[in-house]
């Protein structure tokens, strides 16, 4: 792990959480592509008001990044890379957009927690994403709809 913020922050949970002391290191991730919504995420999960994040399967494909996978461990951290907290992934569903209901935007916690914010800003978030793949999001595309429990935070 390269970024000391998460690597000393891993440690600290590995002193409280012996039990996970073999697993490998975790990946360093921040939300969002900007400061401000990175910043506030980060803050959502720390408050377990954020359980759950959306990827774009076709995002992840043009990256040539896996799927998340229950059990897999993350620092979160700001978008300075000020480590925050560590997360575990507890469920990986991959639904189309357009079958996004009401209890995924809830658990994702963000803006005024309903559909349409959720819609309006992920929609707004795979624009840009594919975009520099020249792409476009449609309503049946999947989105790889991850779930996650926050275990410890500075």
């Amino acid at each position: 792990m390269e970024n000391a913020s998460a690597r000393n922050l891993w440690g600290d949970f590995l002193d409280a959480h012996l039990e996970f002391a073999s697993e490998d290191a975790p990946k360093v991730i921040h939300f969002c592509d900007n400061e401000q919504d990175a910043n506030t995420c980060a803050d959502l999960v720390c408050k377990e008001t954020k359980r759950a994040t959306s990827h774009s399967l076709k995002g992840l494909q043009f990256r040539n990044e896996k799927l998340p996978k229950i059990g897999d461990f993350y620092v979160v951290t700001d978008w300075n890379g000020n480590a925050k907290c560590i997360v575990r992934t507890t469920s990986v569903k991959l639904v189309p957009f357009f079958s996004i209901r009401e209890e995924h935007a809830r658990k994702e916690g963000e803006g005024d927690k309903s559909l349409a914010y959720w819609q309006k800003s992920h929609w707004d978030y795979y624009t840009r994403e594919l975009a520099q793949f020249g792409a476009k999001p449609t309503e049946s595309m999947i989105v790889v709809f991850e779930e996650f429990e926050m275990l410890y935070k500075k």
